[in-house]
């Protein structure tokens, strides 16, 4: 029969007494009877702690965290004795710590203990930031503008301010594309003449919203009872709406034929050519307070361009772990395969041209087979 329950209950009784040192060996006593239980072990840091034995309470918490190593309540209690003992490890251990926070409200003396630790985590990473920025100063001082932002972003992730992210397509991944966020602007010669019709393309987009003979339909469209749970509260929702000008492929003429400088700026774009699949190019409208939840695309075979036409102050984007504010008229490539959100917290209309594009690192063998693949799967809707 299994003693430690009993030895347990015998071992609070001496704590409540003050009687630390026969509580401690009782526990000790239910630890070797039911070795696997690391509640135990947590009670017997407990009372180390509270008979003024930091080093037992601590190899009491280690011995827990041996046998349930992500268990919340264990990592704070770790985090605070190495915290109170000044211990140099304590900003790394209320890290791991905080890492584990249930989902839920906190019993209000745990919350406030993990309020603290989250400030003492905080200014632990701040001091290292300081120390890592000043001992890769005389690098950053010899680098070009986007060699420093991609050393800050280095820096960044080593202090798990952000984190590494990567292509992840819901359909179709091609093996060994470069994997980049934000894509630089130098591998597309065509965004400056796309910025330069900003105005024209612009007005185009407000006539044709004006007319009301656009086709404006919602963003998200997809049956019911597909498993698609992230898009749920903007699926036929008219909080995100698009004037399409290609849609998988065909051509919406009712829109289309009322945008002419759009259309031609859009020709200069390498688009996919993929039956049932692409091109893509619409207006994106995003109403006022409504954010776009974190999503991938379908294929990283493709990018995406941005090109920004109505955007009221505060309207961001975020693309792994890079956010950027839309700035009028300022266009921008991303690989949509890596997760992305957005959001318009303003009180006014945002809205976007969205141009779909070829990876460039694809061979033109390498895009006909891409477009094979897809044709012979019918294409995907949004896929190319």
């Amino acid at each position: 029969m299994n003693q430690a329950p009993q030895l347990v209950a015998e071992a609070d009784r001496a704590a409540a007494g003050r009687d630390f040192a026969r509580a401690q060996a009782l526990l000790r006593e239910a630890s070797a009877a039911d070795p696997g239980n690391s509640a135990i072990l947590l009670r017997l840091a407990g009372i180390s702690r509270a008979a003024g034995q930091p080093d037992a309470a601590l190899d009491a918490v280690h011995r827990a965290l041996a046998l349930a190593p992500l268990d919340f309540t264990a990592l704070m209690m770790r985090a605070s004795l190495l915290d109170a003992a000044g211990d140099p490890r304590m900003g790394e251990a209320w890290g791991h710590a905080i890492a584990q926070k249930p989902a839920g409200d906190l019993p209000p003396q745990l919350a406030g203990v993990l309020a603290e630790g989250e400030r003492r985590h905080a200014a632990w990473i701040d001091q290292r930031a300081t120390r890592l920025e000043a001992a890769m100063a005389d690098a950053e001082d010899a680098a070009d503008a986007d060699e420093r932002r991609r050393i800050a972003r280095f820096r960044s992730n080593a202090l798990r301010r952000t984190r590494a992210y990567h292509s992840e397509p819901t359909h179709f991944f091609f093996p060994e594309l470069s994997e980049r966020e934000f894509h630089p602007r130098a591998r597309f010669p065509w965004l400056a003449g796309l910025e330069a019709q900003t105005d024209a393309i612009a007005a185009e987009f407000a006539a044709l919203l004006a007319s009301e003979r656009g086709e404006l339909v919602p963003y998200i469209q997809y049956p019911d009872h597909l498993p698609m749970r992230q898009w749920q509260p903007l699926n036929r929702n008219p909080d995100w709406t698009a004037i399409h000008l290609w849609k998988n492929g065909r051509r919406v003429e009712t829109n289309a034929d009322r945008c002419p400088h759009t259309m031609a700026a859009i020709e200069a774009i390498d688009q996919p050519i993929i039956a049932g699949a692409s091109p893509n190019a619409m207006f994106s409208l995003l109403a006022p307070g409504v954010a776009i939840p974190p999503h991938v695309g379908v294929s990283n075979a493709r990018l995406v361009c941005h090109l920004p036409l109505i955007v009221p102050a505060g309207c961001w984007f975020r693309v792994g772990g890079e956010t950027r504010e839309w700035r009028r008229g300022e266009a921008f490539v991303f690989d949509d395969t890596i997760e992305h959100e957005a959001a318009n917290p303003s009180s006014q209309l945002r809205v976007v041209l969205i141009v779909d594009l070829w990876h460039p690192d694809l061979t033109a063998i390498e895009r006909a087979a891409v477009a094979a693949l897809i044709g012979a799967e019918g294409g995907t809707p949004g896929s190319l």
